[in-house]
């Protein structure tokens, strides 16, 4: 699926009346679009030409010519969604047999995935390896099933000598964050941007002084829009855990490429601690 088409559906809820007029058109006939000047688009979705160019900024185009030729870069697989081919999220529904459920869940965490990659930014992910390469300190704040994912990345940052924290407890999250300073940085996790113990935690953190990275579902969103550095993911919304089922996977592979980033970046000053702590695991292990 296209990337334009995943933001659409991710802010989709966001939009004024008239933008969501719009987007609602371009949902429904995506391989349409590329056929259609905006005057066009604009007099069959009943939205002034203006309305689409707003829609095609908040998407981050530059304008309509914009948005149209990364749509239509990605033409055929528009085709096949509309023909009814598996290119779509599938919802896991009481009473569905074991098979199913596995094909349904694997298929969603992978799709989701794909999905997170067609949003990602280079630029900002490039921008939060750096912080996090130049970081005297890193800490992880997030809260409920988010929280696995802030664990995670303390775990692997550790490994390289990064002293690194992921407090459990929101009191010891702001404790952290009161302290933090210039150099410091702070990650927030939260897939709707809007959890408050993670919202208060980091406006603090900012306050303080540090760098401050989001890692959210696509789209503006209270954390989103305080921090220094957005990460976006990209997941489908069921009805079972949604929290905790694809986006977990896509937040997990994003931290992966952060720690990646980072250990490529700074290879040679971080060899010896990913040694020692290879080491460590090693001597835990039953021989």
């Amino acid at each position: 699926m296209a990337s334009s088409l995943i933001k659409i559906k991710e802010l989709l809820n966001k939009l004024s009346p008239s933008e969501k007029k719009a987007a609602l058109f371009i949902l429904n006939n995506p391989s349409r679009i590329a056929d259609l000047s905006i005057g066009e688009l604009s007099e069959r979705c009943g939205a002034s030409e203006a309305t689409i160019v707003r829609l095609c900024k908040i998407l981050d185009y530059k304008g309509y010519k914009d948005f149209k030729v990364s749509l239509t870069k990605h033409i055929s697989q528009i085709q096949r969604e509309a023909s009814g081919e598996k290119d779509k999220y599938t919802d896991v529904k009481p009473g569905d047999d074991l098979k199913s459920i596995i094909l349904n869940i694997s298929y969603n965490n992978k799709k989701s995935i794909d999905d997170t990659l067609q949003i990602m930014s280079v630029v900002s992910m490039k921008k939060a390896i750096e912080a996090l390469v130049s970081s005297t300190r890193i800490e992880f704040y997030a809260v409920g099933t988010c929280h696995i994912i802030a664990l995670d990345a303390m775990l692997k940052f550790s490994g390289i000598n990064k002293i690194t924290n992921a407090f459990s407890d929101s009191h010891m999250q702001m404790t952290s964050a009161t302290n933090l300073k210039k150099g410091d940085v702070a990650v927030a996790i939260s897939y709707s941007g809007e959890t408050k113990d993670t919202y208060e935690t980091i406006k603090v953190a900012k306050e303080s002084g540090a760098t401050t990275i989001s890692i959210t579902k696509y789209g503006q969103s209270p954390i989103s829009d305080i921090c220094d550095i957005n990460l976006f993911v990209s997941a489908p919304e069921i009805s079972i855990r949604r929290d905790s089922l694809s986006s977990r996977i896509a937040q997990l592979n994003l931290i992966d490429i952060l720690f990646a980033g980072v250990t490529s970046r700074s290879f040679e000053s971080v060899k010896k601690y990913l040694q020692n702590t290879n080491n460590a695991i090693d001597k835990k292990m039953l021989k």
